[in-house]
């Protein structure tokens, strides 16, 4: 009896100390984090690409600098509330916020922080190279604030040999974090341009990053030239992957293990959604024990595609007239999205344009 209990105090001291040693990994990847970050003025020459990291930590890409800036939000307060955004004519109430006009304002994209569940948007503020880039955020009630860039711990990474492309700002046109790492999509000048960088964060150097090169399906042909759009992290069976989207629509999966620094990384062509359309935003969700991404686009409405066999499917390596591979439906009573992000693993938020105006509502996920 006396071993017995013995043996029952040694587990469970043993599950105790097991906990505490979680807890402290956890305030220790806590500090980690935030160590490298440094009080000071973050000053933004463009706002592009927005992702979430652990912490309230805000990636921001300024594609006219060709830099990744880490901010400390200090948004790490769990949300007591149960309401979700729902703003409608949300560039008016912009313009008024910044003191400019509805015309004048420009949402580049939008990041929901897991945490709190606060919107944030990254804007720009006037046209052309005068234009001012601002980060605002949306609280669940729909109340607009600017976070404040004067005094901010931040960290910065330098991202080397980008190329600005057709668009103007293809020198960074995606966020992701995985895993302590920030995946970063855009054009270089090297002869494979299309590229994806892994950075370590907290942030110590940036490299030259992995050349990714796809089929394309549509056009017939093997690519390099034309960067990711969109992308979202994904597991397929034990390996963690990416899920990148292209104009003109192929959807590629790519293993993070192969983005390494120099190498010339050949993506897996799983669907061909259509010619002649621009991916905007997509996640990735599950739903009654399915896994889908939701794409926005420019062409095709709300798309939801299906992952069910995304793990055998056949590479497609040959011209293609329209759509193959994984399927989609399109969600009929949405239309107009231009961003979105996850809310909750029930709902998202997205950014609607509709009559001139921008709304910014919560949705079921379809």
């Amino acid at each position: 009896m006396f071993h017995r209990l013995f043996a029952l105090a040694a587990v469970a001291a043993l599950a105790i100390g097991q906990a505490r040693a979680a807890e402290a990994a956890d305030a220790t990847d806590a500090t980690d984090l935030t160590a490298g970050l440094k009080s000071g003025k973050v000053e933004l020459k463009s706002a592009g690409p927005l992702a979430f990291g652990p912490k309230g930590i805000l990636f921001v890409g300024d594609p006219v600098a060709s830099a990744i800036y880490a901010i400390d939000t200090g948004d790490r307060t769990a949300a007591t509330s149960k309401d979700r955004p729902n703003v409608e004519g949300i560039n008016d109430k912009i313009a008024s916020l910044l003191g400019s006009e509805a015309e004048q304002v420009r949402v580049a994209d939008l990041a929901v922080n897991p945490i709190s569940g606060t919107t944030y948007l990254s804007v720009a503020r006037g046209r052309g190279p005068d234009a001012a880039a601002v980060i605002l955020r949306v609280s669940r009630e729909g109340k607009l604030s600017e976070l404040g860039l004067k005094d901010v711990k931040s960290a910065r990474a330098d991202l080397p040999n980008t190329a600005r492309g057709r668009s103007g700002r293809d020198q960074i046109t995606h966020l992701g974090y995985v895993k302590g790492r920030v995946l970063v999509a855009g054009l270089s000048t090297e002869e494979w341009a299309s590229k994806l960088r892994s950075i370590p964060f907290p942030f110590d150097k940036t490299d030259k990053g992995a050349s990714i090169g796809i089929f394309h399906g549509a056009h017939g042909r093997f690519e390099t030239g034309s960067p990711v759009r969109v992308f979202a992290p994904y597991k397929i069976g034990n390996e963690d992957h990416i899920l990148a989207a292209y104009t003109c629509t192929p959807l590629v999966k790519i293993p993070l293990r192969q983005l390494k620094p120099g190498e010339k990384v050949k993506g897996t062509t799983v669907a061909e959604l259509g010619n002649r359309n621009n991916p905007l935003s997509m996640i990735v969700y599950n739903k009654d024990g399915k896994d889908y991404v939701l794409m926005a686009n420019s062409s095709r409405g709300l798309m939801k595609i299906k992952l069910e066999g995304v793990d055998k499917i056949d590479a497609i390596n040959q011209r293609i007239s329209g759509t193959a591979g994984l399927t989609y439906d399109t969600i009929k009573d949405v239309s107009g999205v231009q961003k979105l992000d996850a809310f909750d693993k029930e709902h998202a938020v997205i950014l609607v344009s509709a009559k001139g105006k921008l709304n910014l509502r919560t949705i079921e996920l379809p």
